[in-house]
């Protein structure tokens, strides 16, 4: 069974936010809220976490995982980025976009997509998702809590826990989230491709 900490969705307390990390660095896979809804989440190079984050949302290796960066200088980090996209992610960070980008050599092979090696790249706009990071010190790897066969992200952390509780070792409840996924923009080349409309605006994203 998992462990469910209650953080402040503002003001999150250092000491539990702590102990998440130093889950995530064991090996655990964390449910937390987001500026959208809820995610998955892992330590960016643990095969076995994300093997499991895998499992739980039956993805193949097909799907896009997305980095959840805390500022545009990681991104770069881990994502090729020209002047061009830089202003593009500089306007629309952070905020509810998952940003599709071709990695860099510092991704984990095992999160790439197996023939576009690109990763999707996120900074949320969330006082709790900005203090992991903070403590982390790296990008956290990431996946919306979608469930298997619905299609939009859970956003009641009590509902997490009944749900999926037996198979996570960390629930962070930081209140309610929005219902809507973030808009997935694809800026591998210009200009961009709206892949998902969700929270964000997508309309500066259009020709």
């Amino acid at each position: 069974m998992s462990q469910f900490f209650q953080i402040h969705p503002e003001n999150p307390q250092k000491r539990l936010i702590d102990q998440a990390i130093q889950i995530i660095r064991d090996g655990g896979v964390v449910a937390y809220p987001t500026d959208s809804g809820y995610a998955l989440g892992c330590h960016l190079g643990d095969k076995k976490a994300i093997e499991k984050i895998k499992w739980l949302r039956s993805l193949d290796d097909k799907h896009n995982f997305t980095l959840i960066c805390s500022d545009l200088s990681e991104i770069g980090t881990y994502a090729k980025v020209d002047n061009a996209v830089f202003r593009l992610l500089k306007a629309h960070t952070p905020g509810p976009y998952t940003f599709i980008l071709n990695a860099t050599t510092e991704v984990p092979r095992l999160l790439l997509h197996p023939k576009r090696r690109s990763i999707g790249m996120r900074v949320p706009d969330h006082s709790i998702t900005r203090a992991l990071l903070g403590a982390l010190g790296e990008p956290l790897m990431s996946v919306t809590l979608i469930p298997v066969g619905e299609a939009l992200p859970m956003t009641d952390p009590e509902e997490i826990r009944e749900r999926f509780g037996a198979h996570l070792d960390l629930i962070i409840d930081g209140g309610a989230c929005h219902l809507e996924a973030t808009s997935v923009i694809d800026l591998r080349d210009l200009p961009p491709k709206i892949i998902r409309e969700g929270r964000g605006d997508v309309d500066p994203f259009r020709e």
